[in-house]
């Protein structure tokens, strides 16, 4: 256990008087949209409230607050670590949220406790004993054991949660944003270990919710010490127009194999009749809806309600299975020559139930080849060659050691890299501006009749 940042016991910042936790609450709705993983930046909160609090130690808290935003249908609900104190060491001076009054009438200072060592040991000692503490209840597979007195890292990468490295030995994800039921990022590998699939990292430990409902709150893995991960290599090799192929041929049956894999280990139904029409007008609809968040769009409405129009027409006699479903480069790492796929908790805006559903394999390779056409463009130089023979090398290598050939998949494919591309541009829309080009370039490649 590392050395306290508090000085002295501090008095909880959730306990009496009220006012106390109706300041903490406005503190969290004024910090809460400044943080990459929430999700509700564009829409303003009307109201937050902490539903369950848990005291890991003096001076630091875990909190699930529930929030309603202006626009959203319902609430939803975060996960918060939370440290208070009277002071804070200066390292932690840029996490402080706010100051509010303790129950002896201190000022105490409220700040981000993931980003204190302190907190971050606690709660991987947490996980280690196991069992339940308030809200809370700990897990770990037998024989997988929790070492102790590793040193705690946050990763300080762009991602929806926020990830802790312990001693290059073990990786900590907090799932930010939380939903009821088990997450996919803990029951996907869980399974796929099960049965065998060699190149996935199989959870170790866990924890969740008990009240006031239950959820997957944190998974513990083995860290990849030596990865890098897919975006930085591909990145690198796109800007010395360097390449790619071999890696991403690689890439591809490692794709394919995890599908394979998912197959095997999950059931697979065949798609209903009307699937491809259903989805096709899904896909519609979310294109006028992002045509009425960004002007730019309506311009090509026509030309991608065609081809969602084709697919439809055309149909699909691949079988529905479990997939990835937020396949980048990203979420890809590459290890002593092989690649590993990872985060498999999906999209985390769309609803649990649709995230562990059955979809098309081909939404992940329709993923893939948006990332690597983003590789080729966010530095104003456009490399339209380099994304082609890496998407090319990548369906290669997918239909060598898959169920069917992305390349014959032709009118499927476009459709789903359509509505990828449509979901970008609102997303760089909101969040980077300066990145739109990227995925308009797309939209408008894609609306061409082919």
């Amino acid at each position: 256990m590392t050395t306290s940042t508090m000085s002295g016991p501090a008095p909880s910042p959730l306990s009496e008087p009220a006012v106390s936790r109706g300041r903490l609450a406005a503190l969290l709705a004024g910090w809460l949209p400044d943080q990459r993983w929430f999700a509700g930046r564009d829409h303003k909160i009307t109201n937050l409230s902490v539903v369950a609090a848990t005291e890991l130690a003096p001076g630091c808290f875990h909190l699930l607050v529930r929030v309603e935003h202006r626009g959203e249908e319902g609430p939803a609900h975060y996960q918060l670590l939370l440290g208070a104190g009277t002071h804070v060491p200066p390292r932690l001076r840029g996490h402080v949220i706010g100051e509010v009054e303790g129950p002896t009438g201190d000022t105490l200072l409220v700040y981000d406790a993931v980003h204190d060592p302190r907190a971050a040991a606690l709660l991987l000692d947490r996980v280690r004993s196991g069992g339940t503490t308030g809200n809370l209840r700990f897990e770990s597979f037998p024989r997988t054991g929790v070492p102790s007195g590793l040193t705690p890292r946050v990763l300080d990468v762009e991602q929806s949660n926020t990830s802790i490295v312990y001693g290059d030995r073990l990786i900590l994800k907090l799932f930010r944003r939380v939903q009821p039921g088990i997450n996919p990022d803990l029951e996907v590998p869980t399974v796929l270990a099960r049965h065998g699939y060699a190149k996935g990292l199989a959870p170790t430990a866990w924890f969740h919710t008990c009240a006031p409902f239950f959820a997957t709150l944190g998974v513990v893995q083995p860290y990849l010490r030596g990865a890098t991960d897919g975006w930085a290599l591909a990145r690198a090799s796109a800007l010395e127009r360097g390449d790619f192929v071999t890696e991403a041929r690689d890439l591809g049956r490692a794709t394919a194999a995890l599908h394979v894999a998912l197959a095997e280990a999950f059931p697979v139904a065949p798609a209903p009749a009307d699937h491809t029409v259903r989805l096709a007008d899904a896909m519609t609809s979310r294109l006028r809806h992002a045509a009425s968040l960004v002007p730019a769009l309506r311009a090509y409405v026509p030309g991608l309600s065609s081809a969602y129009a084709e697919f439809a027409l055309a149909g699909s006699d691949l079988p529905l299975q479990r997939i990835h479903g937020d396949l980048h480069l990203g979420q890809v790492l590459r290890a002593g020559g092989d690649w590993h796929i990872v985060d498999f908790e999906g999209e985390p805006a769309k609803p649990l139930t649709e995230r562990r559903g059955d979809h098309s394999p081909v939404g992940d390779v329709a993923g893939m080849l948006r990332s690597f056409d983003y590789a080729a463009h966010i530095d104003g130089s456009p490399r339209p060659e380099w994304a082609e023979q890496t998407s090319a090398a990548f369906c290669g290598g997918y239909a060598e050691a898959g169920r069917f050939d992305p390349r014959r998949t032709a009118v499927v494919l476009r459709a789903h890299e359509a509505d990828r591309a449509v979901y970008e541009v609102v997303y760089e829309a909101g969040h980077r501006p300066d990145w739109i080009t990227v995925p308009m370039t797309a939209v408008a490649r894609l609306s061409r009749t082919s």
